[in-house]
């Protein structure tokens, strides 16, 4: 069995009784032709405070750069190889949701070409106006910048094709919420790529169990229930302490 398909398959086993107890909630509390869940009630946030430095006036973006776009983060190091995970073609429209300081909106403007569409969201202003300018000096005219709540990525319905979430799941204060919109913006069929932290206990940084509220298949569970169904989980060369998963939009 390739190697892919056997950590996929063995995922999927561990996640089983996380995807049944999420099910039975969905059932109990969303009509069945509706697979994303609904709910009347104002969701609570799950990490009160966890935003708060990005929304401050003052927040330095070139500061963020220097944190974010650094040889010692993986994620910086692994970027070509991300990008190639996306899957982006010519002419697609996708959502870079929590684009921060903008890493990955040039890498997704030429994969996706001038005929497509890079929505680069962010709930941060300052973010959100250093991706303007960075795009503008790069003379990338796909890219839009775009502020959004943060309960919601303020995105027209059907809109895109994909949804990328890279190290910013485990900062949705709303998530159900946040996921409800996002299903909503992306077109039958679309995709969400979803790059988020281990949470391993024995392995693990202790940083990481303070900040990441859960693990790989709590996520993931919320998820499915939000009408999205896993795909695959992507063996990405350079990630080890962050997993990456592909979610097909129902």
């Amino acid at each position: 069995m390739p190697r892919n398909a056997l950590r996929l398959a063995v995922f999927t086993r561990a996640l089983l009784p996380v995807l049944a107890t999420a099910s039975l909630v969905a059932c109990a509390t969303a009509p069945t032709e509706t697979p994303p869940a609904t709910t009347t009630a104002v969701e609570q946030s799950v990490k009160p405070g966890i935003n708060e430095r990005y929304l401050a006036a003052d927040l330095d973006p070139e500061d963020w750069v220097n944190r974010f776009e650094v040889e010692s983060r993986e994620i910086y190091t692994a970027r070509h190889e991300i990008v190639a995970a996306a899957g982006l073609r010519p002419g697609m429209a996708v959502a870079d949701v929590g684009a921060g300081t903008g890493l990955f909106v040039e890498p997704f403007a030429h994969a996706v070409g001038r005929g497509g569409r890079v929505f680069a969201v962010d709930i941060a202003p300052n973010f959100v106006a250093h991706i303007d300018e960075r795009a503008r000096a790069a003379g990338l005219t796909q890219v839009e910048s775009r502020l959004c709540r943060e309960d919601s990525v303020d995105l027209p319905r059907a809109s895109i094709d994909a949804a990328f979430v890279c190290d910013t799941y485990h900062h949705f204060e709303y998530p159900q919420s946040s996921l409800r919109s996002i299903h909503e913006a992306l077109r039958p069929g679309g995709h969400l790529v979803i790059i988020d932290f281990e949470r391993i206990p024995g392995v693990s940084r202790e940083w990481i169990f303070g900040h990441v509220r859960a693990g790989k298949d709590v996520f993931t569970a919320e998820i499915v229930a939000s009408g999205f169904e896993l795909v695959e989980e992507i063996d990405v060369d350079g990630l080890e302490e962050n997993y990456c998963l592909r979610f097909r939009r129902r």
